[in-house]
């Protein structure tokens, strides 16, 4: 077979007959050439993934962590364990159904990636609640039509976004009940909310609000788990329908595309979540983590800190599209110019070497152990010094960038 190929003929075209019109022949991902995956049969919701599997398996194992900040200044990740993360979340979905939400209801999750969001969501998960991100790039009117037109009932949220909702509330209170802050809430803003007739309650408040609850709403696999908004070309924002079923199967094809090419994640991984949560990328590679039992480190939600950060958490897994990608390439190529001659030229031929091993069907760590530790390991600590696994998705990433991240970066780039 074509080395370059990256589909494989299932069915042949087909001539108009019948009233039907012709179609052309069927084609299929060269990973699914023996047929497509069938989702596990015990798994319904992302749900299940983290309550009935990573929770279990790995109850104390880092779940998520962020950076503690002092005097100003951020520090080394302080972590929550799986066990620690799964009783905050019963207990954020307790107050959530205190507060007469019901199964198939929708809260909305507003902010820079966090632990607070995760937990947000899985807390909605854990009550067959559906979850609708927010994100500032929709703009403010956006935000004000997603809260009316999708019917949110409570809204979790960063504490700098509650004084521009709080602007925007008299006109979407038919449904809003409460405002959760990931953090705490000034007494000012807390009353400026409460006028308008919405509760407004820091993260540990609202978590003690809610009772013991014995059993948790059934999921199923087409219930609908999240609801995402695009700008769309033209009118109001658009909401794109995202089930259980969806979710559950961008986990295990992830699993599966990664048994094929390379090693899949464990729970001795860490993955660098800064990618968006409220776009489908971030989400289907976090519960993928999760459902492996790995760590989820988050940025802190300034570019400005983004290398910083990556570098203080050192993960083993890295995703990123194709802009990020390219502006990490156009830095290092940056550096290299300006150096030397001798040190260009022996980049260049390390290049040159490890790629015509790559080209060969060497793996990773056997296509040039020597230069990989005198030429590419500056590049490789550039990145924290234990990225194993890079994932790119979004849009297509540049043929020569993804050669180039291939040889230099020391890891598997899928």
């Amino acid at each position: 077979m074509d080395k370059t190929a990256y589909t494989v003929k299932v069915g042949e075209a087909t001539p108009a007959a019948g009233g039907r019109p012709a179609a052309g022949p069927v084609y299929r991902s060269i990973y699914a050439k023996d047929g497509l995956m069938r989702l596990p049969q015990e798994i319904h919701s992302p749900w299940d993934f983290f309550s009935s599997g990573a929770v279990k398996k790995y109850p104390k194992n880092r779940m998520l962590g962020r950076r503690q900040v002092s005097d100003g200044k951020a520090g080394d990740y302080v972590w929550q364990t799986y066990e620690q993360v799964y009783q905050k979340v019963i207990q954020i979905g307790a107050a959530i159904r205190g507060f007469g939400v019901k199964p198939g209801a929708h809260c909305a999750i507003y902010g820079s990636n966090c632990p607070e969001w995760v937990m947000a969501m899985q807390a909605c998960n854990s009550q067959g609640i559906c979850y609708v991100p927010l994100y500032d790039t929709l703009g403010q009117n956006a935000v004000e039509f997603i809260l009316d037109h999708a019917e949110i009932s409570i809204a979790f949220m960063q504490e700098s976004k509650i004084k521009s909702i709080a602007s925007i509330l008299p006109k979407c209170t038919a449904h809003i009940k409460a405002i959760v802050s990931f953090g705490d809430v000034p007494i000012e803003l807390k009353r400026e909310v409460e006028q308008l007739g919405v509760s407004c309650f820091s993260w540990e408040e609202f978590s003690t609000m809610g009772e013991d609850i014995q059993e948790l709403p059934k999921k199923q696999k087409d219930d609908i788990c999240t609801i995402m908004y695009t700008s769309g070309t033209t009118g109001e924002p658009k909401g794109v329908i995202i089930t259980n079923r969806a979710i559950v199967a961008g986990v295990t094809t992830t699993e599966h595309l990664l048994q094929l090419t390379d090693k899949v994640v464990d729970e001795y991984d860490s993955y660098f979540s800064y990618l968006p949560l409220a776009h489908i990328f971030d989400q289907v590679i976090g519960n993928y983590c999760i459902s492996k039992g790995a760590s989820i480190g988050f940025w802190q939600g300034d570019i400005r800190y983004l290398m910083e950060d990556v570098q203080v958490m050192k993960p083993t897994i890295f995703c990123g599209v194709p802009r990020v990608y390219d502006r990490i390439y156009t830095g290092i190529n940056q550096k290299i110019q300006s150096g030397g001659l001798i040190a260009k030229h022996l980049f260049q031929y390390a290049y040159n070497y490890k790629l015509g091993n790559l080209m060969n069907g060497f793996k990773q760590h056997e296509a040039s152990p020597f230069f990989d530790k005198i030429v590419f390991s500056k590049i490789k600590e550039g990145l924290g010094g234990r990225i194993r696994l890079m994932l790119s998705g979004a849009a297509p990433l540049p043929r020569h960038i993804e050669e180039f991240m291939r040889v230099t970066s020391c890891s598997v780039l899928a």
